[in-house]
Protein backbone atom coordinates (compact mmCIF):
# COMPACT_ATOMS: atom_id res chain seq x y z
CA UNK A 1 0.00 0.00 0.00
CA UNK A 2 1.40 3.40 -0.99
CA UNK A 3 2.13 5.98 1.67
CA UNK A 4 2.28 9.78 1.54
CA UNK A 5 6.08 9.50 1.49
CA UNK A 6 5.83 7.32 -1.62
CA UNK A 7 3.72 9.66 -3.75
CA UNK A 8 4.46 13.18 -2.46
CA UNK A 9 2.31 16.28 -2.17
CA UNK A 10 1.48 16.97 -5.83
CA UNK A 11 0.35 13.43 -6.62
CA UNK A 12 -1.73 13.38 -3.43
CA UNK A 13 -3.56 16.56 -4.45
CA UNK A 14 -4.28 15.11 -7.90
CA UNK A 15 -5.83 12.03 -6.30
CA UNK A 16 -7.87 13.92 -3.70
CA UNK A 17 -9.49 16.48 -5.99
CA UNK A 18 -11.01 13.65 -8.02
CA UNK A 19 -12.92 12.46 -4.94
CA UNK A 20 -14.98 15.58 -4.23
CA UNK A 21 -17.46 17.86 -6.05
CA UNK A 22 -15.65 20.85 -7.53
CA UNK A 23 -16.09 23.73 -9.93
CA UNK A 24 -16.21 22.40 -13.49
CA UNK A 25 -14.63 25.59 -14.86
CA UNK A 26 -12.37 26.98 -12.14
CA UNK A 27 -10.63 30.29 -12.71
CA UNK A 28 -7.49 28.78 -11.17
CA UNK A 29 -6.73 25.08 -11.34
CA UNK A 30 -6.15 23.06 -8.14
CA UNK A 31 -2.57 23.59 -7.01
CA UNK A 32 -2.29 27.31 -7.75
CA UNK A 33 -1.28 29.61 -4.91
CA UNK A 34 -4.92 30.45 -4.11
CA UNK A 35 -8.37 29.34 -5.13
CA UNK A 36 -10.13 31.98 -7.23
CA UNK A 37 -13.89 32.55 -7.04
CA UNK A 38 -15.53 34.56 -9.81
CA UNK A 39 -18.68 36.33 -8.57
CA UNK A 40 -19.81 36.83 -12.16
CA UNK A 41 -19.18 39.03 -15.19
CA UNK A 42 -20.63 42.10 -13.47
CA UNK A 43 -17.88 42.13 -10.85
CA UNK A 44 -14.47 43.70 -11.48
CA UNK A 45 -13.04 41.93 -8.41
CA UNK A 46 -12.32 38.24 -7.90
CA UNK A 47 -12.32 36.53 -4.50
CA UNK A 48 -9.17 34.72 -3.41
CA UNK A 49 -9.33 31.88 -0.88
CA UNK A 50 -6.33 30.42 0.89
CA UNK A 51 -5.67 27.98 3.71
CA UNK A 52 -2.30 27.06 5.19
CA UNK A 53 -0.94 25.29 8.25
CA UNK A 54 2.19 25.34 10.37
CA UNK A 55 3.13 22.20 12.28
CA UNK A 56 5.65 22.24 15.09
CA UNK A 57 8.84 20.29 14.25
CA UNK A 58 7.94 20.47 10.56
CA UNK A 59 7.67 24.21 9.86
CA UNK A 60 9.23 25.54 13.06
CA UNK A 61 11.32 24.14 15.89
CA UNK A 62 9.96 23.86 19.42
CA UNK A 63 12.31 26.56 20.72
CA UNK A 64 11.38 29.08 18.01
CA UNK A 65 10.04 32.45 19.10
CA UNK A 66 6.24 32.30 19.32
CA UNK A 67 6.05 35.82 17.94
CA UNK A 68 8.11 34.77 14.91
CA UNK A 69 5.89 31.71 14.40
CA UNK A 70 2.83 33.95 14.46
CA UNK A 71 4.39 36.25 11.86
CA UNK A 72 5.24 33.30 9.63
CA UNK A 73 1.78 31.76 9.91
CA UNK A 74 0.07 34.70 8.23
CA UNK A 75 3.01 35.92 6.14
CA UNK A 76 2.90 32.63 4.20
CA UNK A 77 -0.73 33.30 3.27
CA UNK A 78 -0.04 36.92 2.33
CA UNK A 79 2.80 35.69 0.12
CA UNK A 80 0.30 33.51 -1.76
CA UNK A 81 -2.07 36.45 -2.25
CA UNK A 82 0.87 38.46 -3.61
CA UNK A 83 1.70 35.70 -6.07
CA UNK A 84 -1.79 36.01 -7.57
CA UNK A 85 -1.55 39.80 -7.83
CA UNK A 86 -3.98 40.23 -4.94
CA UNK A 87 -4.35 41.76 -1.50
CA UNK A 88 -5.20 40.15 1.87
CA UNK A 89 -8.61 40.51 3.50
CA UNK A 90 -10.06 38.50 6.40
CA UNK A 91 -8.26 35.80 8.37
CA UNK A 92 -9.48 32.88 10.49
CA UNK A 93 -7.02 31.39 12.98
CA UNK A 94 -7.34 27.78 14.17
CA UNK A 95 -5.08 26.53 16.95
CA UNK A 96 -4.61 22.91 18.02
CA UNK A 97 -2.25 22.99 20.99
CA UNK A 98 -1.06 20.53 23.66
CA UNK A 99 -2.30 21.34 27.17
CA UNK A 100 1.19 22.16 28.48
CA UNK A 101 1.45 25.16 26.11
CA UNK A 102 1.85 28.34 28.15
CA UNK A 103 -0.64 31.15 27.84
CA UNK A 104 2.27 33.53 27.25
CA UNK A 105 3.33 31.48 24.20
CA UNK A 106 -0.15 31.75 22.69
CA UNK A 107 -0.35 35.48 23.38
CA UNK A 108 3.05 36.00 21.76
CA UNK A 109 1.90 33.96 18.76
CA UNK A 110 -1.00 36.39 18.32
CA UNK A 111 1.32 39.36 18.75
CA UNK A 112 3.31 38.05 15.81
CA UNK A 113 0.13 37.64 13.78
CA UNK A 114 -0.79 41.23 14.62
CA UNK A 115 2.69 42.48 13.64
CA UNK A 116 2.33 41.00 10.16
CA UNK A 117 -1.26 42.05 9.52
CA UNK A 118 -0.61 45.59 10.69
CA UNK A 119 2.29 45.86 8.25
CA UNK A 120 0.78 44.20 5.17
CA UNK A 121 -2.99 44.44 5.64
CA UNK A 122 -5.75 42.09 6.66
CA UNK A 123 -7.81 41.60 9.82
CA UNK A 124 -8.65 38.63 12.01
CA UNK A 125 -12.35 37.82 11.66
CA UNK A 126 -12.54 34.74 13.88
CA UNK A 127 -11.08 31.33 14.56
CA UNK A 128 -11.19 28.13 16.56
CA UNK A 129 -9.19 26.50 19.33
CA UNK A 130 -8.72 22.79 19.92
CA UNK A 131 -6.34 20.53 21.77
CA UNK A 132 -3.94 17.73 20.91
CA UNK A 133 -2.55 15.13 23.32
CA UNK A 134 0.26 16.02 25.70
CA UNK A 135 3.60 15.97 23.95
CA UNK A 136 2.07 16.38 20.48
CA UNK A 137 3.10 19.06 18.01
CA UNK A 138 1.29 22.37 17.96
CA UNK A 139 -0.67 23.15 14.80
CA UNK A 140 -1.57 26.65 13.58
CA UNK A 141 -3.99 26.70 10.66
CA UNK A 142 -4.81 29.88 8.76
CA UNK A 143 -7.74 30.39 6.40
CA UNK A 144 -8.10 33.72 4.66
CA UNK A 145 -9.89 35.65 1.97
CA UNK A 146 -8.23 38.09 -0.38
CA UNK A 147 -9.18 39.95 -3.49
CA UNK A 148 -7.73 40.83 -6.87
CA UNK A 149 -9.00 42.98 -9.70
CA UNK A 150 -10.01 40.81 -12.62
CA UNK A 151 -7.47 42.40 -14.96
CA UNK A 152 -4.64 41.99 -12.41
CA UNK A 153 -5.01 38.27 -11.70
CA UNK A 154 -1.85 36.26 -12.42
CA UNK A 155 -1.84 32.44 -12.48
CA UNK A 156 1.06 30.01 -12.42
CA UNK A 157 -0.35 28.12 -15.41
CA UNK A 158 -0.06 30.77 -18.15
CA UNK A 159 3.68 30.98 -18.92
CA UNK A 160 4.58 30.78 -22.62
CA UNK A 161 7.65 29.56 -24.53
CA UNK A 162 10.09 32.43 -24.93
CA UNK A 163 9.16 34.09 -21.64
CA UNK A 164 12.04 35.13 -19.40
CA UNK A 165 12.17 33.84 -15.82
CA UNK A 166 12.89 36.14 -12.87
CA UNK A 167 13.12 35.72 -9.11
CA UNK A 168 13.15 38.35 -6.41
CA UNK A 169 15.50 38.31 -3.44
CA UNK A 170 18.08 35.69 -2.50
CA UNK A 171 17.60 31.92 -2.43
CA UNK A 172 18.70 29.22 -0.01
CA UNK A 173 19.51 29.02 3.67
CA UNK A 174 16.01 29.35 5.05
CA UNK A 175 16.68 26.77 7.76
CA UNK A 176 19.05 29.22 9.42
CA UNK A 177 16.15 31.47 10.42
CA UNK A 178 15.11 33.30 7.26
CA UNK A 179 11.95 31.20 7.08
CA UNK A 180 10.68 32.84 10.28
CA UNK A 181 11.22 36.52 9.45
CA UNK A 182 10.78 36.81 5.68
CA UNK A 183 8.94 39.66 4.00
CA UNK A 184 5.99 38.64 1.82
CA UNK A 185 6.51 40.41 -1.52
CA UNK A 186 3.11 42.07 -1.62
CA UNK A 187 4.54 45.50 -2.51
CA UNK A 188 6.76 44.17 -5.30
CA UNK A 189 3.93 42.05 -6.71
CA UNK A 190 1.55 45.00 -6.67
CA UNK A 191 4.06 47.10 -8.62
CA UNK A 192 4.72 44.27 -11.07
CA UNK A 193 1.10 43.66 -11.99
CA UNK A 194 0.60 47.41 -12.40
CA UNK A 195 3.62 48.05 -14.64
CA UNK A 196 4.91 44.73 -16.06
CA UNK A 197 2.16 42.19 -15.52
CA UNK A 198 3.83 38.76 -15.57
CA UNK A 199 2.51 36.04 -17.84
CA UNK A 200 2.75 33.67 -14.85
CA UNK A 201 3.77 34.01 -11.22
CA UNK A 202 4.00 32.04 -7.97
CA UNK A 203 5.78 32.25 -4.65
CA UNK A 204 8.71 30.00 -3.79
CA UNK A 205 7.62 27.90 -0.84
CA UNK A 206 9.02 24.45 -1.63
CA UNK A 207 12.23 25.51 -3.37
CA UNK A 208 13.00 26.70 -6.88
CA UNK A 209 13.54 23.15 -8.17
CA UNK A 210 10.05 21.99 -7.22
CA UNK A 211 8.19 25.24 -7.78
CA UNK A 212 9.61 26.09 -11.21
CA UNK A 213 8.85 22.54 -12.29
CA UNK A 214 5.27 23.07 -11.10
CA UNK A 215 4.94 26.32 -13.03
CA UNK A 216 6.25 24.73 -16.21
CA UNK A 217 4.03 21.66 -15.85
CA UNK A 218 0.92 23.74 -15.16
CA UNK A 219 1.71 25.88 -18.23
CA UNK A 220 2.39 22.88 -20.47
CA UNK A 221 5.97 24.06 -21.02
CA UNK A 222 9.59 23.32 -20.18
CA UNK A 223 12.31 25.62 -18.87
CA UNK A 224 16.02 26.28 -18.79
CA UNK A 225 17.92 28.07 -16.04
CA UNK A 226 21.48 29.27 -15.58
CA UNK A 227 22.82 27.84 -12.34
CA UNK A 228 25.52 30.50 -12.24
CA UNK A 229 22.83 33.21 -12.36
CA UNK A 230 21.00 32.06 -9.23
CA UNK A 231 20.95 34.77 -6.52
CA UNK A 232 22.44 32.97 -3.53
CA UNK A 233 22.00 33.82 0.11
CA UNK A 234 25.55 34.38 1.44
CA UNK A 235 27.11 31.06 2.38
CA UNK A 236 24.70 28.98 0.28
CA UNK A 237 25.41 26.76 -2.70
CA UNK A 238 23.37 26.53 -5.92
CA UNK A 239 22.04 23.18 -4.68
CA UNK A 240 20.71 24.88 -1.55
CA UNK A 241 19.20 27.69 -3.61
CA UNK A 242 17.37 25.08 -5.67
CA UNK A 243 16.28 22.82 -2.87
CA UNK A 244 16.16 24.40 0.59
CA UNK A 245 12.65 25.83 0.19
CA UNK A 246 10.72 28.40 2.19
CA UNK A 247 12.32 31.37 0.43
CA UNK A 248 8.90 33.02 -0.13
CA UNK A 249 10.25 35.06 -3.02
CA UNK A 250 8.39 35.69 -6.27
CA UNK A 251 9.10 33.52 -9.30
CA UNK A 252 7.58 34.95 -12.47
CA UNK A 253 7.66 34.77 -16.23
CA UNK A 254 7.61 37.82 -18.51
CA UNK A 255 7.64 38.41 -22.25
CA UNK A 256 11.26 38.57 -23.41
CA UNK A 257 10.83 41.94 -25.12
CA UNK A 258 9.90 43.56 -21.79
CA UNK A 259 12.71 42.09 -19.70
CA UNK A 260 15.32 44.82 -20.22
CA UNK A 261 12.86 47.58 -19.46
CA UNK A 262 11.79 45.81 -16.27
CA UNK A 263 15.33 45.49 -14.96
CA UNK A 264 16.05 49.11 -15.86
CA UNK A 265 13.03 50.46 -13.99
CA UNK A 266 12.86 48.09 -11.01
CA UNK A 267 12.10 50.49 -8.13
CA UNK A 268 13.21 48.40 -5.13
CA UNK A 269 16.93 49.00 -4.51
CA UNK A 270 17.01 46.73 -1.47
CA UNK A 271 15.30 43.82 -3.25
CA UNK A 272 17.41 42.06 -5.88
CA UNK A 273 15.71 41.07 -9.12
CA UNK A 274 17.50 38.33 -11.06
CA UNK A 275 16.96 36.89 -14.52
CA UNK A 276 17.54 33.15 -14.10
CA UNK A 277 16.36 31.48 -17.31
CA UNK A 278 13.50 31.11 -19.74
CA UNK A 279 10.41 29.12 -20.57
CA UNK A 280 10.71 26.71 -23.52
CA UNK A 281 8.42 24.32 -25.33
CA UNK A 282 7.18 21.19 -23.62
CA UNK A 283 9.69 18.36 -23.88
CA UNK A 284 12.62 20.73 -24.07
CA UNK A 285 14.71 22.20 -21.28
CA UNK A 286 15.74 20.74 -17.93
CA UNK A 287 14.51 18.55 -15.11
CA UNK A 288 15.28 19.62 -11.56
CA UNK A 289 15.03 17.79 -8.28
CA UNK A 290 15.07 19.21 -4.79
CA UNK A 291 12.85 21.03 -2.34
CA UNK A 292 11.63 20.20 1.11
CA UNK A 293 9.43 17.14 1.41
CA UNK A 294 6.86 17.64 4.15
CA UNK A 295 5.85 13.97 4.41
CA UNK A 296 9.23 12.62 5.53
Amino acid sequence: MKTLRDIGEDALIERLVRLVPRDENPTAAPGDDCAVIDPGPGSSTLLLLKTDALVERVHFLSDASARAVGWKSVARVISDFAAMGGQPGHFLITLALPPETTVTWVEDLYRGIADCLEKFGGVVAGGETSSVPTGSSAVISIAATGSVLRNRLVLRSTAKPGDVLFVTGLLGGSIHGKHLDFTPRIEAADWLVSHFKPTAMMDLSDGLAKDLTRMAKASGCGFTIGEAALPLTPGCTPAQALGDGEDFELLFALEAERASELTATWPFPDLPLTRIGKIVRSGQGESLTGGWEHFL
